[in-house]
């Protein structure tokens, strides 16, 4: 069964892209999960970036006016998931119909075991087309009063679009550093009444990967952030992560 899953979040920074481009990488290579990852933020896209795609003629943008067909859209990445991205180009956002994302998909359904939608944030056009897409809701937020608040909204307008049927997975709580203004794991939990699949460490590492256009579980796999979407990886699927017996050792290498 395919396993179609709306990656949001109530506000923009809180690292929503690259949680769905390392997590889509540790479904694909760790994992052996047949995974697709789409940018659904058309209008900012990100996502191909992310994982150095300079050349991608055919887009979702082109999917969705009716030009191409999905699977002239999906590029490999070295992890083995595949990319469709969205357009970088202003004028690739004409006359195209985001209403069509979920019957674009249909044909992706019982062929792939995961698709990850890449939101755009906030409750625009965009992000409410990935909601309706998705059969499953994963919510991104960092360990702030604000984001937290934004995800208790995402929340209340789901169920105002009579989107009661929708799975809400829990949350993936990103650039954590620990301090003492920081909201804890618990009180985050209480608040939005959702339970936190992991915990991802705010760490330079991220950024390095970022310049470098490579997901960190692939450029630093044994890092403590590559660790933790390891173990998001593993919650998706309702296993426990078990990492080998010496990978703490490679931390050092």
């Amino acid at each position: 069964m395919t396993r179609i899953i709306g990656v949001v979040s109530g506000k923009g920074g809180v690292g929503k892209t690259t949680v769905v481009a390392n997590l889509g990488a540790v479904l694909a290579s760790e994992f052996n999960r047949n995974t697709v990852i789409v940018d659904c933020n058309v209008t900012t896209s990100h996502l191909g970036i992310h994982m150095g795609l300079h050349y991608t003629p055919v887009t979702l943008n082109h999917v969705l006016k009716g030009e191409h067909h999905i699977y002239d859209a999906l590029y490999e990445h070295e992890s083995k998931v595949r990319i469709i991205p969205a357009s970088l180009a202003v004028k690739d956002l004409s006359g195209m119909d985001l209403t069509k994302l979920r019957g674009c998909l249909q044909d992706l359904f019982g062929k792939v075991d995961f698709v990850f939608l890449d939101s755009a944030p906030g409750l625009g056009r965009e992000a409410l087309a990935t909601i309706h897409a998705s059969d499953e809701i994963l919510f991104v937020t960092t360990p702030y009063l604000t984001s937290a608040m934004d995800i208790l909204r995402c929340k209340e307008v789901i169920n105002e679009l009579g989107h009661n049927q929708l799975s809400h997975l829990g949350l993936v709580l990103n650039m954590v550093e620990n301090k003492k203004h920081e909201l804890k794991r618990t009180d985050i939990e209480k608040l939005t009444e959702l339970p936190i699949l992991a915990t991802i460490p705010s760490d330079r590492k991220i950024l390095q990967s970022l310049a470098l256009k490579t997901p960190i579980v692939m450029l630093r796999p044994h890092a403590k952030p590559s660790i933790a979407f390891k173990k998001l990886g593993a919650a998706i699927l309702g296993e426990n992560y078990k990492p080998s017996r010496f990978s703490w050792l490679r931390r050092f290498g």
